[in-house]
């Protein structure tokens, strides 16, 4: 038995696994199962996939948003020896035959023919017919006989198998064992001091995500904490949800992108009674998966400071899903550090030269600030490395390289298998970034760094810049690469705001270009102002920066027809 099946069992037949458990259901429903009441749904479904035909080592995917249905599900699929595929999910506005053909793909890539479907997307089964994909209702499978013992999986048996995209449309799957699983969870549990007998977590990220899967699902469900969880959907319908549930339910630790603090940040900006909310047990706002922006930060803190918010609880991360999901965190308690550096030496020489306290232009946009991410977890090493293979030293920026037991073996892709690690076992991350005493700083993505004039501009700068003009919705502006790798290279900016198609719309787009220009030193090609809900995001509300590259080429197209 693998150290993680064997964890789940046993704290689902502890005295914990009988007490502590998760909630769902909220705001309108809420209903609350303890981790042994999901581990008996657990076996009854995993002795219904064995029945079915499941054997050892076999792929599943799954279809689902409810987490009362998810959590059974994949602990189920782990208990049958399958590994999990958390497919995309459809939206309203999605083409149910490009989705089917997109499933089919995933399905090919990773070797499996069976869907487990559940709310609410068992209304896609005619769909999944017509196409002639194979499903099951996961409901169904609650009713089946239980499994009598658990297969014994292996630590380099695949667990996850997790969807992710690069820059361009096919589909490609990160392969997590049962290892990577075990070892990241564990480091994840012991740096942020999380006691299953005091800690709540309170999480509405989404679980086809490796944040919202492995973070606020299979480390509750894996060490026995209590979980409030509910989806994006409840998130973005009203965003004051989340610290509704962490007022109720008393929670400690929770996590979310930069962009989802700035937009609850403004909203408790304007609640109007300081009774609303009790912020004052949160021990841990986890911020990752995008760049951290200060300001947002800064708006979270300050709102969230007179419903008793300790400004220490923001925990600064770096995570991918190739390190299964955390790469390091930032000390416990420390709150938002920021390493301010010298923006020549940054884009023209590859350095982080830090400005002094005393520095005028320290909170201005004339240095540059990025997040201090803390050392990597136990188990993990981290390099900075040159493009000539250099290993550079503290405060030379370079790749970000890993090494270590989280890392994963490699990808499935629509082409066959693909390994990830160097001989030597690193694995390079596509990030830019550098040390400081070993602690992490991230400066950007390889890919969506602008070169111009032999300087290297981060989208991060341009994008902080141009959210600071009133009018642009925050975290919704985008730097875009045009010509990229070429001479002629450029960059435009993408941006929303309800000023869209008006007379001020002009006004707004001159200001941005101002203050961005004074930001990088580099005038952009041009800005396009879209209204609110036009740029395309992740069902988590993330915008979609290689996605949003084709909106601008789309709209240029237009204007020019």
């Amino acid at each position: 038995m693998s150290r993680f099946v064997d964890q789940l069992i046993s704290i689902a037949l502890s005295d914990g696994g009988g007490k502590r458990g998760m909630t769902t259901g909220e705001p309108h429903d809420p209903v609350r199962a303890t981790w042994a009441d999901v581990h008996e749904q657990a076996r009854r479904v995993a002795g219904g996939l064995a029945a079915d035909g499941l054997r050892p080592g076999g792929s599943v995917g799954v279809l689902a948003a409810a987490p009362a249905l998810i959590a059974p599900t994949v602990q189920a699929v782990w208990f049958a020896g399958g590994s999990v595929t958390m497919l995309h999910q459809p939206t309203p506005r999605t083409d149910l035959g490009e989705w089917a053909s997109d499933t089919l793909t995933v399905l090919r890539m990773i070797g499996s023919d069976l869907v487990l479907l559940g709310d609410p997307f068992d209304q896609l089964a005619p769909v999944l017919e017509e196409n002639g994909i194979r499903y099951r209702m996961i409901n169904d499978l609650l009713d089946a006989d239980p499994i009598a013992d658990p297969v014994a999986a292996g630590e380099d048996d695949l667990a996850l198998l997790q969807l992710t995209s690069g820059s361009t449309a096919e589909p490609k799957a990160v392969k997590i064992t049962h290892g990577n699983l075990f070892s990241n969870m564990s480091a994840m549990i012991e740096r942020s001091e999380v006691d299953p007998e005091v800690d709540t977590m309170v999480s509405w990220l989404p679980l086809f995500h490796d944040m919202g899967m492995v973070g606020f699902l299979t480390v509750p469900m894996t060490f026995g904490i209590e979980l409030v969880k509910v989806t994006p959907v409840e998130f973005l319908g009203g965003p004051l949800i989340w610290p509704d549930l962490i007022s109720r339910y008393q929670g400690t630790v929770t996590a979310a992108p930069n962009f989802a603090y700035a937009i609850v940040g403004k909203r408790l900006a304007r609640a109007g009674d300081d009774a609303s909310y009790d912020l004052s047990s949160l021990r841990i706002a986890l911020n990752g998966a995008e760049p951290i922006d200060a300001a947002a930060v800064q708006t979270f803190t300050d709102a969230g400071a007179r419903f008793g918010l300790d400004p220490g609880a923001v925990f600064p991360a770096y995570g991918l899903a190739e390190a299964t999901l955390a790469v390091s965190f930032a000390p416990l308690g420390a709150g938002l550090e920021l390493d301010v550096v010298e923006p020549d030496a940054l884009e023209a020489h590859d350095r982080a030269v830090p400005v002094p306290d005393d520095d005028p232009r320290r909170g201005t946009d004339k240095v540059r600030s990025f997040a201090v991410l803390g050392r990597p977890l136990s188990g993990l090493e981290a390099r900075i490395v040159a493009e000539d293979g250099t290993v550079l030293g503290d405060r030379e920026v370079g790749e970000i390289q890993l090494r270590g037991e989280a890392v994963t073996p490699g990808y499935l892709t629509v082409d066959g298998p693909l390994d990830t690690q160097d001989a030597e076992g690193w694995f390079a991350t596509g990030d830019i970034g550098y040390l400081i005493d070993g602690q992490i700083v991230i400066c950007g993505r390889s890919k969506d760094v602008i070169i111009m004039g032999g300087r290297n501009i981060y989208p991060t700068d341009v994008e902080r810049a141009a959210q600071a003009v009133p009018g642009v919705r925050a975290g919704n502006a985008i730097a875009v690469r045009i010509d990229a790798g070429t001479r002629r290279e450029r960059y435009a900016v993408v941006l929303e705001s309800n000023v869209a198609g008006s007379d001020d719309e002009s006004a707004l787009a001159k200001e941005v270009t101002a203050r961005v220009t004074d930001a990088v030193g580099v005038r952009p090609f041009s800005v396009l102002v879209l209204s609110p809900g036009s740029l395309p995001k992740t069902p988590s509300g993330k915008v979609k920066r290689a996605a949003t590259a084709e909106t601008y080429a789309d709209e240029i197209d237009k204007a020019s027809a």
